[in-house]
């Protein structure tokens, strides 16, 4: 859909701008070559949206990680063990990130009066759907973003001009009323995990460095998810020329071809911002980051800094966010459906896989050194376990490609004797074509680890035996 006086250009790797006609996009040059940029403006910006049923709900059906609640609202749902496990991993990448850019971190109420002026005054302009409820002839909204409570908070801070950047960051619960027809699966739902991070900056040229930084980091968190996004940015079209030396160095940085959407006049709190957009295995983009330069609600809040002459100024605000982390588990299971419909193998990231390596022993009289085997990973942060139910080692091996467990070890007579382990790395196999390999203990274990050092690590929230787990989904 074309609205009135707003342009469309796209800025290539290379920094060089290009026209954009929505009406025939494939005569831009970067969206021609770039299938993931194509499809998300076929479907954000020309509106042609795929109908497609997300392969990521039946995919968390299936694998036991998330499902709907059929005693509560709408778009509220259960996390299995393995779904759990998935969403505090995702949780802890994230807060890693915060943390590592020296953020601090608050916690804020989860519902707010809806006679508070300012509160009121910003809930109009954000133009959502809240949850509301009345408790003690008042009338109360929960929260749908994270501002409300965290703004209320800085407006009583004394804050220097010499600590700025000051960059504050929470992950809470978030509630929007979406209609039933909008609620799918992790894509869109009433309730969800949302992380943010704001920093109160000095100026709009702090601001921007803020801005960078974040955008740099955000890519870099995605990637490490497994994850290709498209890159965009929205802003009024005089702010883009005043700025559009900055706006060109961050996209050549990111290293995409980045959509670039011109508006006539600013119309929300921000003047700048971007967003980080997956196309799932339909076809169907939704939002993942976001950073913006917000230029409002210093003003709104009565947020300020104390300068070097001793006057009291208001900040610029960059409001960010990774994504919610049901929508980032809902991205890494499209990319699996991604894989499985291009005919290869679907997978997480080891550091995300409920289990990282699973072994089968061949035979009862094996089980023991299986066992031992797992303790040795367990103790090295590896979640293991040993899939010791009555079964054929041909059925166990095929429920362990089910699972998309990355490394599957069998051990027999054998291994039991030399002490090593035939494990199928499915990183490296194909359909029908699993990659096997004899390694030791050492070399399995040192195999896993480099695939996670950096990242999170949690034990498994699900006993070693397979055995000894009940089956959530029947």
């Amino acid at each position: 859909m074309v609205l009135v006086g707003v342009e469309y250009r796209v800025i290539d790797a290379s920094g060089r701008e290009h026209e954009l006609d929505l009406g025939d996009i494939d005569a831009c040059p970067p969206v021609a070559e770039d299938e993931m940029l194509r499809q998300f403006i076929l479907s954000e910006e020309v509106g042609r949206i795929p109908h497609e049923a997300p392969a990521h709900i039946k995919l968390m059906q299936r694998l036991e990680l998330v499902d709907y609640e059929p005693a509560s609202d709408v778009g509220h749902m259960r996390f299995y063990p393995k779904g759990a496990l998935m969403k505090d991993l995702i949780q802890d990448w994230v807060l890693d990130v915060a943390l590592s850019l020296g953020a601090m971190v608050i916690e804020t109420p989860t519902m707010y009066r809806a006679d508070e002026p300012d509160i009121r005054a910003q809930a109009e302009r954000f133009i959502e759907k809240d949850y509301r409820l009345r408790v003690d002839n008042k009338e109360l909204f929960l929260r749908f973003a994270g501002d409300f409570g965290l703004f209320r908070m800085m407006k009583n801070a004394r804050m220097s001009v010499r600590q700025l950047p000051v960059r504050i960051f929470e992950i809470a619960p978030s509630y929007r009323l979406e209609t039933r027809r909008e609620c799918v699966g992790l894509r869109r739902m009433r309730k969800f995990t949302m992380p943010d991070l704001h920093c109160f900056c000095r100026d709009l040229e702090q601001a921007k460095g803020e801005f960078r930084l974040l955008t740099l980091r955000y890519a870099e968190l995605l990637k490490g998810l497994g994850l290709d996004f498209v890159h965009a940015y929205r802003a009024e079209r005089a702010f883009y020329e005043e700025h559009k030396e900055f706006f060109i160095k961050v996209a050549v940085e990111l290293g995409k071809p980045t959509m670039v959407q011109l508006l006539p006049e600013r119309k929300h709190y921000w003047a700048l911002k971007n967003e980080f957009q997956y196309v799932d295995s339909a076809g169907k983009n939704f939002q993942l980051s976001t950073v913006q330069i917000d230029v409002e609600d210093s003003e709104r809040y009565g947020i300020t800094y104390t300068d070097v002459d001793g006057s009291e100024k208001g900040c610029v605000i960059v409001h960010s966010s990774p994504g919610s982390i049901e929508r980032l588990m809902c991205a890494v299971l499209e990319e699996a459906a991604k894989a499985m419909k291009a005919g290869g193998l679907a997978m997480l990231p080891t550091w995300l896989s409920p289990t990282q390596v699973r072994l089968i022993p061949i035979a009862d009289r094996h089980l023991d050194y299986a066992l031992k085997v797992v303790g040795e990973l367990v103790a090295a942060g590896i979640r293991a376990d040993v899939d010791d139910r009555k079964h054929t080692m041909d059925w166990k091996v095929r429920a362990a490609g089910m699972e998309w467990v990355p490394y599957v070890g069998v051990v027999g007579d054998r291994e039991v004797r030399e002490g090593g382990v035939m494990v199928t790395v499915r990183s490296k196999s194909k359909p029908d074509e699993p990659h096997k390999v004899s390694m030791t203990v050492e070399e399995l274990k040192r195999t896993v680890l480099r695939e996670l050092e950096g990242k999170p690590r949690r034990p498994s929230y699900l006993p070693v035996r397979l055995s000894m787990r009940p089956s959530f989904r029947g």
